[in-house]
């Protein structure tokens, strides 16, 4: 089989969360650029809709819905409702998700709970979710979990504490691993990008200058840094990975 039918999505459906705009759009656009249909998830009608019409001029079959991810009971309606208007899905992208800057003597516990509660259990929920649906009954599926350098190590960007923040993306990592294991036999692949710095609104409160001397590469992540790696744990091209945890950092890890 070429590369070109390894990577080939025609007839797929891929659902985003978080697709409306930064890393989500870029992994969106990739996906769609390999035949998937592709469902978008966002809090905002109006992002969801510039990102659905940038889409459409790409030729991408694209399905916006709106969906607080942090609303956990409207998870299933969500998956439902994307099902109803695409088919089951085939690839799921858990990409949502939020931090809190505050050293850990004053980090809040409404703070740490938003985190948590977005960028785990919600991953937990939506994933149980499509996997009931879609992917165990069919044994087939990619589970394409968004976790960070942060989830590596004990890092910080200069000056920011972000305990929470860092906590829940080593759980992302730990969740990947765990449930690659379990969902192996049933032929559906589990992995997670761990990005490093790319210029997004969280990130938006450091300056590239920092951001960038973090990197070997002297750079942040651009628009096109994740598309490799989407297309790989998305398709049949990566059928004999999972479990893994791949940084896309500029080699920040690394050294």
């Amino acid at each position: 089989m070429s590369l070109s039918e390894l990577q080939n999505l025609d007839g797929c459906v891929a659902l985003v969360t978080g697709g409306s705009r930064g890393l989500g759009l870029q992994m969106a656009e990739v996906l769609g650029e390999l035949g998937a249909k592709v469902a978008i998830t966002a809090r905002k009608m109006h992002e969801l809709t510039a990102a659905a019409e940038h889409l459409g001029s790409l030729g991408v079959e694209t399905f916006p819905i709106v969906c607080d991810m942090s609303n956990l009971d409207a998870i299933p309606s969500m998956v439902e409702t994307v099902m109803e208007a695409l088919g089951p899905i085939d690839v799921l992208v858990n990409n949502a998700g939020t931090s809190w800057g505050a050293s850990t003597i004053e980090h809040s516990l409404d703070g740490w709970q938003k985190v948590i509660n977005l960028n785990v259990t919600a991953i937990f929920v939506i994933t149980q979710e499509v996997g009931r649906r879609c992917m165990v009954p069919r044994k087939s599926g990619k589970v394409i979990n968004i976790a960070s350098i942060q989830g590596l190590a004990g890092l910080y960007p200069e000056g920011i504490p972000t305990l929470g923040y860092n906590a829940s993306k080593g759980a992302v990592v730990n969740m990947t691993r765990t449930l690659a294991n379990e969902w192996a036999p049933l032929g559906i692949n589990v992995n997670a990008i761990a990005p490093g710095y790319f210029p997004t609104k969280m990130t938006a409160q450091l300056s590239e200058s920092e951001t960038s001397r973090m990197s070997v590469m002297d750079r942040v992540g651009g628009s096109e840094d994740l598309k490799g790696v989407t297309a790989l744990f998305a398709t049949k091209a990566g059928a004999f990975i999972t479990g893994q945890i791949l940084a896309v950092d500029g080699g920040i890890t690394a050294v």
